[in-house]
């Protein structure tokens, strides 16, 4: 063996030991990568060795060859042993770092949002007109003449228009005045039996004051079908106002609409004193016949009232205009 065959394999030992203790102390992805091209890249420690394979005799080198071979497989082992250490050292870490402790208090960074109380108030007058059998029905704010009066046995000449104030736009339609108009649509598409409850905003031309607003909100409802009288349109609102009050004492006052006969309005026993709650009535068969239904054979009942007045009774608010006024002093109450 010659001197020049025992120094490249002395280096070649010297080289498999540095680097495996280089491997042991890398901490990062980055160092290690530094420590393979060091040792196996092409201008490395180990190319540099056998660059001096030429000295050796055609018999040594053979000997060299499968030396350095062992060592760049094994030194490749080990580089891919410690990347797999780090990436699982890497992972622990991020995951510590992000758990998040649920024993901790929380933190509120927003305000939390409220039903606003006209929507609360509606959301429990559909809840119970639902659980009654009603099913919920929805028409256009903007509408036409015929829906909002002459259909509903209100032509143009007719005095209860002085009723409502209507607010005309320049088209010639106009701001619904009753959502009366949604209970048309609906009967032209549907045959009875039937039964819906019709929720939504209307406007008329009213001074604004503690009671009066241009915009309010109304919920009517409507039954048609065979043999339905005046018993059933009483029994449905009392048994509504024990939903909605608990148990009250509940008034029918003849009254007049251009859509129902007979009308009547609804009073209930509030704290000493009879509350109006809305106009109700047996539909009347000309708006039977607006829609292409036969008056002989079927009936229906009809039932209107607005939310604002029962929100501001179920509230104690004095005055209609706080609904409006969206100040969080009067809203974070509910």
């Amino acid at each position: 063996m010659t001197a020049d065959l025992d120094n490249l394999k002395s280096q070649l030992q010297s080289l498999a030991d540095n680097a495996e203790q280089a491997v042991t102390e890398v901490q990062t992805a980055e160092q290690l990568e530094q420590v393979r091209v060091e040792y196996l890249g092409k201008k490395g420690v180990l190319s540099q060795i056998l660059g001096a394979m030429g000295k050796l005799s055609a018999d040594e080198r053979p000997q060299v060859g499968a030396i350095a071979n062992q060592i760049k497989q094994s030194l490749q082992t080990q580089l891919e042993d410690r990347k797999i250490v780090l990436q699982k050292a890497e992972i622990n870490r991020r995951l510590e770092a992000e758990t998040i402790d649920v024993t901790m208090p929380g933190v509120i960074r927003a305000p939390q949002g409220r039903v606003h109380p006209i929507q609360g108030t509606i959301d429990r007058v559909l809840d119970i007109l639902v659980g009654l059998g009603f099913t919920v029905a929805q028409g256009p704010e903007i509408e036409t003449d015929y829906y909002n009066f002459e259909a509903l046995n209100t032509p143009a000449d007719h005095p209860a228009r002085d009723m409502q104030d209507t607010l005309y736009l320049s088209d010639g339609k106009l701001l619904r005045t009753q959502t009366s108009s949604v209970q048309i649509r609906y009967m032209e598409a549907n045959e009875p039996p039937l039964r819906i409850v019709c929720p939504g905003r209307v406007y008329r031309k009213d001074d604004i004051d503690a009671t009066h607003s241009p915009v309010f909100h109304q919920i009517e409802l409507l039954a048609v079908e065979e043999g339905l009288t005046f018993g059933d349109l009483k029994g449905t609102v009392t048994t509504f106002v024990e939903e909605l009050f608990g148990e009250r004492e509940v008034r029918f006052r003849p009254s007049y609409f251009p859509f129902t006969e007979p009308s009547a309005e609804v009073d209930v026993q509030w704290n000493g004193r009879w509350l109006e709650l809305g106009g109700c009535g047996m539909v009347d068969p000309n708006v039977f016949k607006a829609v292409g239904y036969d008056p002989e054979t079927i009936t229906g009942f009809a039932w209107g009232f607005g939310i604002e007045r029962i929100a501001m009774v179920m509230h104690q608010i004095d005055d209609i205009r706080r609904f409006f006024s969206s100040d969080l002093r009067f809203l974070q109450q509910f």
